[in-house]
């Protein structure tokens, strides 16, 4: 579970730069992905390396899911910006649709880790 945890954590990282400079470096919110990668990305990491992998993969599901929380809204307003409704901060609700995606990625690939049946 270390390497999808290091690889979302990575992806988010990267969209949180990349929307701060789509924005023009102006809303420093654009950059919650990466806040909310970097931790993720460290947990996957320590995952590689630790014996602990199935506590470090709980501890970067619960920062998933509490980035898809928060993320939400933007996945919420998305059809009505889609279906060309004039909505504030297109570029917002884009990057929060793609964060919550993410979340939800990561969250079903832990659940599908965490709970799957064991044949041994």
């Amino acid at each position: 579970m270390a390497r999808p945890t290091l690889f979302i954590g990575i992806i988010l990282v990267v969209l949180g730069i990349a929307g701060f400079l789509i924005t023009g470096r102006q809303h420093v919110t654009a950059l919650i992905p990466t806040f909310l990668g970097c931790p993720i990305l460290l947990l996957g990491w320590l995952g590689l390396k630790s014996q602990k992998e199935k506590l470090l993969s709980l501890i970067a599901a619960i920062i998933s899911l509490i980035g898809l929380g928060g993320s939400m809204p933007g996945l919420i307003k998305l059809p009505s910006l889609l279906s060309g409704a004039d909505v504030a901060r297109p570029a917002a609700i884009y990057l929060q649709s793609i964060m919550a995606v993410l979340c939800i990625i990561y969250l079903a690939f832990y659940l599908r880790y965490r709970f799957a049946k064991r044949t041994e």
